[in-house]
């Protein structure tokens, strides 16, 4: 397995090692060996960065020049998207990926995502003529402006880093705002080579800065509490999300949390085909580890024995297949790193001592290697106050909950901290989607429809989140609103 080059960190549009060229292992959770060395930022290198984003947009005309800014990331995401066996062989050897996963939301549908946010923002609106009025004495022109909010600080998770990196990054640098990446300790490359490709594209300096470290909170926190950082725009755990959201309130920041999530996937007794969609419903793609990823399977009772043969004769075909590092049909490797691994294990464990039945899986897999994997696993007769049914994962587990009818399934569905994806099943459209508007979550895919694009807004609800990413909505979200009303003189 091939390793990868020295992550470097981007400031002020110049390449380089960190202060006093300190750097540390990034692992390949295939081998468990040091895939890279990458550069561990101290909190001077941060000051740095923020310092070169706060000049780009106070002192330059990147946020009004709206032509010229859009060529530029046009042309960007044109070199990113050159770049894609690159950017895969990253995703594998840093993220774990497998190279099945790579040609979907890994690396492909971040690159698909980041062209359609460049088409939507063609649609975004930067003045408005609201017409004149007279009132109170006076007649006045007005004018509704969408002006970009500042710097952002944009903190990355590990599990899927192109697709987040580019979500913010390309929304947020479309809208006028300059950006500094702070990217996942375990995913430091992506970063780096969004950085170096971005030098390549033509970014102006310090328009787009990143930052990598070892230590998990130290240059996000900096990026948090500067009151010359105007947005946070964060990616990761519910209780992270909670903290930074305290934090901000200082210096009263724009903050947009992309949080946690336990979706649901609702099958209906009228569905087509129920025992194929019963199997197509394991959490494996890159080992479980998607935020939007539905988690817990819900079934009819009046199907329920049925559903759990379609199951466990998915995982047993399944079982054969994953783990393999140049198979182009996998889509399953390692968890991202010993830690989520002993995380994972820890929660089927306790699956166990809660009482449900574990019906494929359950353990770690050192037959397919010596990296960090945990076998694809299902349990069944689980009721959704366990913790199993409640708690994110992040890891191939699936949970089986019975449901006695529509109203039950929506209960069950809504009975969860989070909020954030889901699917929905029936032959009956208009069932379909009377369960559906009842759901509580901020994407919902209904009957094979895919509603996580580049060009639809994606966030969540109650814990999952606040604010919204992609689309022409999520590009707004950077944007401020400015009235202006001009005198008009009177005769």
């Amino acid at each position: 397995m091939k390793s990868l080059p020295e992550a470097l960190l981007l400031i002020h549009g110049e390449l380089c090692r960190a202060q006093g060229g300190k750097t540390y292992d990034n692992l390949c959770p295939w081998t468990a060996e040091v895939a890279c060395q990458a550069a561990d930022a101290s909190a001077a290198d941060v000051d740095a960065a923020i310092a070169a984003a706060r000049r780009a947009f106070d002192e330059t005309d990147w946020s009004r020049d709206h032509e010229r800014r859009h060529e530029l990331v046009k042309n960007y995401m044109g070199i990113l998207r050159a770049n894609k066996d690159r950017l895969s062989d990253i995703a594998r050897i840093e993220s774990g990926a497998a190279l099945g996963a790579t040609g979907r939301a890994v690396v492909e549908w971040a690159l698909d995502g980041g062209d359609d946010l460049v088409e939507c923002s063609k649609s975004i609106t930067w003045e408005e003529d609201r017409g004149r009025r007279s009132e109170h004495d006076a007649v006045s022109d007005r004018l509704v402006l969408r002006e970009p909010l500042g710097v952002v600080g944009a903190i990355t998770p590990w599990n899927v880093p192109l697709y987040v990196n580019v979500g913010k990054v390309i929304a947020a640098l479309l809208a006028g705002c300059t950006v500094v990446l702070k990217s996942a300790p375990d995913t430091p490359n992506m970063g780096a080579i969004m950085g170096e490709l971005a030098v390549e594209a033509g970014l102006p300096p310090g328009v787009f800065n990143v930052i990598s470290s070892e230590e998990p909170a130290m240059a996000g926190e900096l990026l948090v509490a500067d009151p010359r950082v105007d947005v946070i725009s964060f990616t990761g755990s519910t209780g992270v999300g909670k903290r930074i959201m305290e934090a901000g309130a200082a210096t009263l920041k724009r903050v947009f949390l992309e949080l946690g999530g336990k979706s649901a996937k609702i099958i209906l007794d009228d569905t087509p085909d129920f025992a194929i969609q019963c199997m197509m419903s394991m959490a494996v793609f890159h080992a479980g580890q998607g935020c939007a990823m539905p988690t817990r399977l819900l079934v009819p009772k009046s199907r329920y024995q049925e559903a759990v043969e379609a199951l466990e004769m998915s995982y047993n075909s399944f079982g054969r297949s994953w783990g393999k590092f140049d198979d182009p049909d996998n889509v399953m490797g390692p968890v991202i790193s010993k830690k989520q691994q002993e995380r994972v294990l820890g929660y089927i464990k306790l699956g166990q001592e809660e009482g449900a039945r574990l019906l494929a899986g359950g353990g770690p897999a050192p037959d397919r290697g010596d990296g960090f994997f945990v076998q694809p696993t299902c349990f069944v007769d689980v009721t959704n106050d366990m913790r199993i049914a409640q708690e994110e994962i992040f890891g191939p587990v699936l949970v089986v909950i019975p449901f006695e009818d529509d109203d039950d399934a929506i209960r069950i569905a809504n009975e969860s901290s989070y909020g954030l994806g889901g699917a929905v099943l029936s032959g009956d459209s208009e069932r379909a989607m009377y369960v559906t508007r009842r759901v509580r979550a901020g994407t919902i895919s209904v009957n094979g429809g895919l509603s996580i694009t580049g060009d639809l807004p994606f966030g969540g609800v109650k814990g999952s989140g606040v604010g919204r990413e992609w689309g022409r909505e999520g590009i707004e979200e950077f944007l401020d609103t400015k009235a202006i009303a001009v005198g008009v003189p009177q005769a």
